[in-house]
């Protein structure tokens, strides 16, 4: 399959996502060409979801930057919190940057399937975003309980706990995963923004990277859909969102 085609398959449900490979090439040349700074002097956090596709199918350029520090669990939510994202605060380099890259993952098949991929070596497609999936599910059964976070699953909880707040946006939903899935990202977001507001940084820049990932099958790779590219000038406190100049 050519590129152009893996891009229709994609845009047929997200219309701007670009290959996770080309959205990290324009972050290099914008940090390069915008920032005058090497991806070395940036310290590169990302809350993606925990699983195993998402290191499969992560972007080779990304070694280019520092890091990266794992903030994310199930689905990208940022467990780490606040400890994690002021450890992360002091490991940039002076002189350099901050590049917060973040979101939750949604899987969309060779077959157009939304919500599952097929993965190496298996016979049969297998759901991604598999924790998002499981409590879409336990919503839509009346199965998760107010206010319930459990010890030996607290992430998984967490999701559900998330999700339950807007079950009604679900049952209206043309696909519900992808509902789903946008829910979780407003909560990534909200939690991403308010961790940064909460911590010290020094250093020049921060640069916050949100989008919906997308994964396919082995042979199709992975996408992003940007839904926030975002630069912080730590000197002027001046905050400018450049999504639509470079990911519209």
């Amino acid at each position: 399959m050519k590129k152009r085609e893996k891009l229709a398959l994609i845009r047929q449900y997200y219309p701007n996502a670009v290959t996770t490979i080309d959205g990290f090439n324009r972050i290099i040349d914008f940090v390069e060409e915008e920032l005058d700074l090497e991806p070395s002097q940036l310290m590169l956090a990302d809350s993606i979801c925990s699983d195993d596709v998402n290191s499969i199918q992560y972007p080779i350029r990304a070694t280019e930057f520092l890091g990266p520090f794992k903030m994310g669990g199930l689905d990208g939510f940022p467990f780490t919190g606040l400890s994690g994202m002021g450890a992360f605060a002091s490991h940039v380099p002076d002189d350099g940057a901050v590049f917060v890259y973040y979101g939750p993952h949604i899987g969309i098949s060779r077959d157009g399937e939304v919500g599952e991929i097929h993965r190496m070596g298996q016979s049969k497609n297998s759901s991604c975003c598999g924790a998002a999936r499981g409590a879409l599910n336990k919503l839509i059964d009346n199965l998760i309980k107010p206010g319930h976070i459990s010890e030996i699953d607290h992430q998984m909880n967490t999701l559900e706990q998330i999700l339950l707040k807007e079950k009604e946006r679900y049952l209206t939903a043309k696909i519900p995963m992808m509902e789903a899935t946008e829910v979780i990202y407003e909560a990534i977001d909200k939690r991403i923004n308010e961790l940064i507001n909460m911590t010290a940084y020094h250093c020049k820049y921060i640069l916050l990277m949100g989008t919906i990932h997308i994964n396919s099958d082995t042979e199709i790779g992975s996408f992003t859909a940007v839904k926030r590219f975002d630069l912080i000038d730590l000197a002027t406190n001046e905050r400018k969102n450049l999504t639509v100049d470079y990911f519209s």
